[in-house]
């Protein structure tokens, strides 16, 4: 926790007018450089006591930005949208872009106590939630999405004072506030609450992402304390974004030891019976049928993950499970190259984004890990950043696992010389020949490298919940019979 050195506890109104008319010049600096150089986004969370005046600081952080580059990220109740999907999926999907500035009421820390102070969760939930919170702000910093955490301090008694004022006879209020504890009314509830909010500053605050516990007695001393906060986030996200820049071009080499391909343990010769091949596709594409219509699929997500060696056969695989789905109940994403709207976010944004509502299913064609991939092999992705990919894909998983999501990752493996066979037969046929690119024979240079990152991640992200299945894919039917069948003996089982 920290609190600006610089600021009293209590201001005059003279004393506020001086420092208020320096600040705004130097907030405003720094907002239209964070805004030129979009190396960087900073994300100011408003938490604490209903009536401290959250929508006071609001208001006034407004009137001394440029409000073209600041939003408003507000958080309630889940709507029926949000409470299709995971948890996290509605701070994902509005997730502000580098170069912007976004004011969150209802953060990811409210919804948490709320569920503490309402006894929803227990003691050792509570703390894995806070563990969860810690590595998820560690890793929006490392994306270049700075955190000023906000908490709002004021006495529960001068709390309940000020909303009793608020309140007209009929209940409605006398002039806008931001109030989200109304719920939490009993004393265990109160107390809870309460503790639970101390442990999560303790638990919470950490070095690239601290607490900041202002004083709200003083309307004059919380606004400057709140705007000096801001400033210094400001000026560190763009100190940090400078040296990232310095830094990127430095990173250490890939020296780790080789490590036996995974790919060289298959039987890559295995072949379907082509006498009963489509009686075998029928039926299990009847059984995922089947599966993905019953009631209680309504309630679970099916997210599949299609990884291979170029031209291993994912497109018609993810072909033979899409006709055995619902159309309106699927969607297929084929991922590419990063556009420049999902550059300014962080990585696993546009992911996250395209998790679909429980009762449907997502076929990602490639996915989130091209960062331990081809942006380990190509270079895109410094060792940190793919270092720490693993992790964060891991706890990605976990999440949507943990949130009634099935998560079936395939990695389609063929042999050298067979895809070199499929590369030149796509040459040949001009109706496949757009499937044929100058990345695919580039890629085709570093087999051994894309072999020894594919053996890694195969090792740090086949977890219990999410294993990897490696499919024989030289022969095209016997790869589309094993993926039918894994998902399905998944969902069955």
């Amino acid at each position: 926790m920290f609190e600006s050195a610089r600021l009293p506890h209590a201001m005059t109104k003279a004393d506020f007018a001086d420092f208020e008319a320096r600040l705004r010049d130097s907030l405003l600096n720094a907002q239209f450089d964070l805004a030129e150089k979009k190396r960087a986004a900073v994300l100011v969370l408003i938490n604490g006591s209903d009536g401290a005046g959250k929508g006071d600081v609001v208001n006034r952080l407004y009137d001394w930005l440029d409000d073209h580059f600041v939003e408003t990220l507000s958080y309630g109740k889940p709507t029926d949208e949000e409470r299709a999907r995971p948890g996290a999926w509605r701070y994902w999907r509005d997730m502000t872009a580098k170069g912007r500035i976004g004011l969150v009421l209802g953060s990811w820390h409210h919804r948490a106590l709320r569920n503490r102070a309402l006894g929803r969760l227990d003691k050792a939930a509570y703390d894995n939630v806070l563990e969860e919170m810690n590595r998820a702000e560690e890793m929006l910093r490392l994306e270049g999405v700075h955190l000023l955490k906000i908490w709002l301090h004021l006495d529960d008694g001068e709390a309940r004072r000020r909303l009793d004022r608020l309140r007209q006879g009929n209940g409605a209020l006398r002039r806008p506030a931001v109030i989200e504890w109304e719920e939490i009314k009993k004393p265990r509830e109160l107390a809870r609450l309460n503790d639970a909010a101390l442990e999560m500053i303790e638990m919470t605050s950490t070095g690239g992402a601290p607490w900041a516990v202002v004083p709200a007695q003083d309307q004059h001393y919380r606004d400057a304390a709140v705007g000096d906060l801001l400033l210094q986030t400001l000026t560190r996200a763009a100190g940090a974004a400078r040296a990232a820049m310095r830094t990127s071009a430095l990173a250490a080499p890939d020296l780790e030891m080789p490590r036996p391909s995974l790919v060289s343990a298959l039987d890559l010769t295995q072949k379907a019976n082509p006498d009963v091949y489509s009686q075998e596709l029928r039926a299990l594409q009847r059984r995922l049928t089947e599966a993905t219509t019953t009631k209680s699929f309504r309630s679970h997500g099916l997210v599949l993950v299609f990884e291979g060696n170029d031209a291993a056969g994912k497109g018609g695989a993810i072909r033979r499970v899409r006709e055995a789905l619902d159309p309106r109940r699927f969607r297929v994403h084929g991922v590419a190259a990063p556009t420049d709207e999902e550059l300014a976010r962080p990585y696993l944004w546009r992911f996250w984004r395209n998790i679909p509502r429980r009762g449907d299913v997502a076929i990602f064609d490639r996915s989130w890990y091209g960062r331990v991939l081809v942006e380990r092999v190509q270079g895109y992705a410094s060792p940190d950043d793919w270092m720490r990919a693993y992790q964060e894909i891991n706890d990605f998983e976990r999440q949507l696992s943990e949130t009634s999501y099935l998560v079936v990752k395939f990695w389609l493996a063929i042999s050298a010389d067979e895809q070199l066979r499929r590369f030149q037969d796509r040459e040949a046929k001009s109706f496949k020949r757009y499937k044929l690119t100058p990345d695919d024979w580039r890629n085709r240079e570093k087999w051994d490298a894309y072999e020894q990152a594919m053996t890694d991640m195969v090792d740090r992200t086949s977890s219990r919940q999410a294993p990897w299945t490696l499919v024989e894919a030289n022969d095209k039917k016997f790869a589309r019979l094993k993926v039918l069948r894994t998902i399905v003996e998944r969902l069955e089982a």
